[in-house]
């Protein structure tokens, strides 16, 4: 037996796991790779907040109505007496069911924005990877495609 310490391999063995990176605290900008400066990446966070605070407001209001919370304790004057208001109540029940699902979905796409905005690849195609135009992202701040590529996916 040898009492001579062994060397050690500096080198990581093959498949071993890369150190992790640190996580960026909640809330800090990435560099854009859109060319978008801090002041601009904040200029969209702001139009995300509002959006994302009007259309809270809206699901609840559409939920409230659609779910028919009878706060007036059963009043019959609000009771349907005829086929037809069963019909126009149905009708719009399903109006504002959808209408929610649609806002939800608004919702998470703008959530999805600020990950972007995290990781510093907001303002960029997630197809051809080319800067959205400023313009563009203005009118639909969580926009995730150029107009090309928008246009390309619905078909025009």
């Amino acid at each position: 037996m040898s009492s001579k310490p062994q060397k050690s391999n500096s080198k990581p063995a093959k498949g071993a796991a890369k150190p992790a990176k640190p996580a960026k605290p909640a809330g800090e900008v990435a560099p854009s790779k859109a060319g978008l400066s801090k002041s601009e990446l904040n200029e969209f966070k702001q139009l995300l907040v509002a959006r994302a605070r009007v259309l809270r407001g809206d699901v609840k209001g559409l939920e409230n109505e659609a779910m028919k919370k009878g706060a007036d304790g059963g009043d019959l004057s609000t009771l349907p007496m005829h086929l037809a208001d069963l019909g126009t109540d149905s009708f719009e029940q399903d109006m504002s069911l959808g209408l929610m699902e649609s806002e939800s979905d608004e919702l998470q796409e703008i959530e999805e924005a600020f990950e972007r905005i995290g990781d510093g690849t907001f303002g960029l195609c997630e197809t051809c990877k080319k800067k959205i135009p400023k313009e563009r992202l203005k009118a639909i701040p969580y926009a995730r495609l150029c107009v090309g590529c928008k246009m390309k996916e619905e078909g025009v």
